[in-house]
C-alpha cells in the first residue's frame, strides 16, 4: 500500500494553483472540471510520477472551523521535504512568503512553517 493522493483545503483553487506551482515549484498533473470546483492536483517537479497533492475546495461546513483551529494553534496543514530548509526560507521569503515559525532545529529535523496564502498552514522540513 502507498499513498496515491492527499489533500489540502483550500479557499480558492486556482489562487492555490498559482501559488503552489508558481511559488513552491510544483507541477499541475491533473484539471477535471466538476461543474464549478475541480479534481485539481499537483505533484513535485522533482517527482512528477509521486503522490499527488489534491487542492480541494474547503467548501464543506466542517472545513472552515477545521482549518482555523489548525492555524490558531499553529500546526501544519501539510509538511513537504526540503534539501535545506534555510536555502529555501530565503527563496519563498524573497517570493512574498509569510513564514509563521523561522528554521529551527526540532528533535533531529530542520523546519519552517508558512502561510500557504489559502488558508493553510504548510511545513518545511528536512528530516
Amino acid at each position: 500500500m502507498r499513498i496515491y493522493v492527499t489533500s489540502v483545503f483550500v479557499d480558492d483553487q486556482e489562487k492555490a494553483l498559482d501559488f503552489y506551482t508558481r511559488v513552491l515549484g510544483f507541477q499541475k498533473r491533473t484539471d477535471i472540471p466538476l461543474g464549478g470546483p475541480r479534481w485539481l492536483t499537483v505533484v513535485s517537479s522533482e517527482e512528477p510520477e509521486g503522490t499527488e497533492l489534491l487542492l480541494e475546495p474547503d467548501g464543506h461546513p466542517a472545513v472552515g472551523p477545521y482549518k482555523k483551529a489548525l492555524v490558531d494553534d499553529g500546526i501544519p496543514a501539510a509538511s513537504f521535504a526540503v534539501d535545506d530548509v534555510a536555502a529555501e526560507h530565503e527563496r519563498l521569503t524573497e517570493l512574498g512568503v509569510r513564514f509563521t515559525q523561522e528554521p529551527a532545529e526540532m528533535g533531529g529535523v530542520i523546519s519552517a512553517v508558512f502561510d500557504d496564502t489559502c488558508g493553510n498552514l504548510i511545513q518545511i522540513v528536512r528530516p
